[in-house]
């Protein structure tokens, strides 16, 4: 096989596993709010996680490269903070009733509630993908240069790919419960 077609293959591996990640939305205590909030903190870890273990080594070395050791480490940890910082800064300024990661559901009517379900899955899809695509991009580049290199690069994208698709299924697989509930009432069961 060409490295064109494993490359092909291996980004398209990585890019897949978003979708093994939504199944978890199938698991029938989904319907629970506790459920999302342990869904959606699980997937807001795993990112964490491998922005220290993954993206922060890789900063560094390639800051390493035009500045001092101590300096590379500075700017490494100057940047992580500064978009912690950011982040911060555009939540506080986004009101919570607009925020579409915000769930409020408390004294909302049931077409509330899945519109801010709805709201909030797709906000997260829409910024999955934009993040995903330089993802694939790089695996799919990497695969070509060196196989081996893009084999472990879409092991460990498609690792942290999986609650991705935790956190953009299961608010919307929650959207959908509270329709099924609304157009049967009480014969429809979970």
């Amino acid at each position: 096989m060409s490295n064109l077609g494993l490359a092909f293959i291996v980004t398209l591996f990585a890019g897949l596993s978003t979708g093994l990640g939504s199944l978890f939305a199938f698991h029938k205590k989904t319907n629970h709010h506790k459920f999302l909030s342990y869904a959606l903190g699980l997937s807001a870890g795993v990112m964490i996680y491998v922005s220290f273990i993954e993206i922060f080594p890789k900063a560094f070395l390639s800051l390493s490269e035009v500045f001092s050791e101590n300096q590379a480490y500075f700017y490494t940890t100057l940047a992580f903070f500064v978009g912690v910082g950011l982040i911060a800064l555009i939540d506080y300024l986004i009101p919570n009733e607009k925020n579409p990661h915000e769930l409020q559901d408390e004294g909302l009517s049931l077409d509330s509630k899945k519109k801010s379900l709805l709201r909030l899955g797709v906000f997260t899809a829409i910024a999955i993908a934009i993040h995903n695509f330089p993802e694939g991009l790089a695996t799919f580049i990497a695969t070509l240069d060196e196989p081996t290199l893009g084999i472990s690069i879409a092991i460990a994208i498609a690792i942290h790919n999986i609650p991705e698709g935790i956190a953009v299924a299961i608010p919307s697989f929650m959207r959908l419960v509270l329709r099924k509930k609304h157009l049967f009432g009480p014969y429809y069961q979970v």
